[in-house]
């Protein structure tokens, strides 16, 4: 069984197996540990360009301010992390990705300087692939 659990209503449970927008990697999660045990609660919000391109963003949870223009992919639960760590995308940004399974992963290098993990000499990013059929029935 994975380490990552999403939170979801009862009647999704009960249907099978919950079917996820957002996944992380074994590493995104160590790190997610990490930076938790240094800063607290935790929140992403994936970026749609300009100075950092399209990347998943970590801050302190409620440090990035959200609302009606944006949409919360998943809550995902980390093991050794008390609380759950949201995921949110604009929604303009969401309509054109609401077909595609994300995985944040993690990667040597430099990020943007906003992001938590900016300062551990790598960065959070973004692996995707399309949902499929299934999955798309799932989650509507």
């Amino acid at each position: 069984m994975s380490e990552i659990q999403h939170t979801g209503s009862a009647a999704a449970a009960a249907a099978g197996p919950a079917v996820s927008r957002v996944d992380l990697t074994p590493a995104a999660a160590e790190l997610l540990r990490s930076l938790h045990g240094n800063h607290g609660p935790l929140m992403f919000h994936q970026s749609g360009g300009c100075c950092d391109g399209s990347a998943p963003m970590c801050f302190p949870a409620g440090e990035f301010r959200t609302g009606s223009s944006d949409v919360e992919l998943a809550s995902l639960k980390v093991e050794g992390v008390d609380e759950p760590i949201s995921f949110w995308m604009s929604t303009s940004q969401f309509d054109r990705w609401k077909h595609t399974h994300l995985t944040v992963d993690v990667v040597p290098g430099r990020g943007s300087g906003f992001s938590l993990e900016a300062p551990e000499g790598v960065r959070f990013l973004i692996r995707s692939r399309l949902l499929t059929a299934e999955e798309l029935a799932q989650l509507e």
